[in-house]
């Protein structure tokens, strides 16, 4: 099918780091659901984003699976000059991909530090840099990063993580002004309390912790794709320099 209606994406080409599961897993599915062609992108667990790729391509969509490291320079031109070759062109950039650990600050080393701020910041920075002028190339695009509630509140045991995601939003905010003029929109999305699986290095959520939240559960992984799909689509496209709160009213700051 092609109307506007049911595929708003049709013709799009999207890429979705951390894509393998969870929120990526939930963003690249609503976005080839959309009639976008996804590359979905993983650093170590091929199996993972073969088996997204798999489900997008048997459920009548285009998508395709590519293992690399968002903090190596080369491997993000290597991944994004594939899809470019093999779909013509990228519109869309979810830089979702970031680790989650739980050290407390007097036994952080710099090594860890580096390594989480790679990631999520400077996977951020190297997506949107070399996506940005294939974009620009087709008139626009979208560019959305991953932040987190703990940036924002303020979380125990996370002092490299809500770095990495402060200096996300900086990113954001900055690439939102500047990228303007070549119409494309840069946003953030802060997710509170989502049901996902957890790595063990993500440490284990409080007892009862739904029960201080104001809407008395967690988030789901839907929820967080909805807003992306909403934000890189036709109706989404006067949104930019945000940071997007969804965490069911746990943190109401800005």
């Amino acid at each position: 099918m092609t109307d506007a209606n049911s595929n708003p994406l049709a013709g799009k080409v999207a890429l979705v780091s951390g894509g393998g599961q969870n929120i990526g897993r939930a963003i690249a599915l609503g976005l080839a659901a959309d009639g976008a062609t996804v590359l979905v992108n993983g650093r170590g667990n091929v199996v993972a984003i073969e088996a997204v790729a798999a489900e997008i391509n048997d459920a009548g969509g285009r998508a395709m699976a590519h293992l690399a490291d968002v903090s190596d320079e080369g491997a993000v031109r290597e991944m994004i000059a594939r899809l470019v070759n093999e779909a013509g062109g990228i519109d869309i950039v979810v830089s979702n991909a970031g680790l989650r650990r739980q050290t407390p600050f007097m036994e952080m080393s710099f090594t860890e530090w580096r390594e989480i701020l790679s990631v999520a910041l400077d996977g951020a920075f190297l997506l949107a840099r070399h996506a940005a002028p294939h974009m620009k190339a087709r008139g626009g695009g979208a560019i959305i990063g991953m932040s987190g509630v703990s940036n924002h509140a303020g979380t125990r045991e996370r002092a490299h993580v809500n770095a990495s995601k402060a200096g996300l939003e900086g990113l954001v905010r900055g690439l939102a002004v500047e990228l303007a003029a070549d119409n494309i929109t840069v946003n953030a999305i802060a997710p509170g309390a989502i049901d996902t699986v957890r790595g063990a290095a993500a440490g284990v959520l409080p007892p009862g912790m739904a029960k201080t939240i104001p809407l008395g559960r967690r988030g789901t992984v839907d929820e967080i794709a909805a807003m992306v799909r909403h934000l890189v689509g036709p109706d989404g496209g006067y949104i930019t320099g945000q940071c997007i709160h969804i965490n069911g009213g746990i943190y109401l700051g800005h």
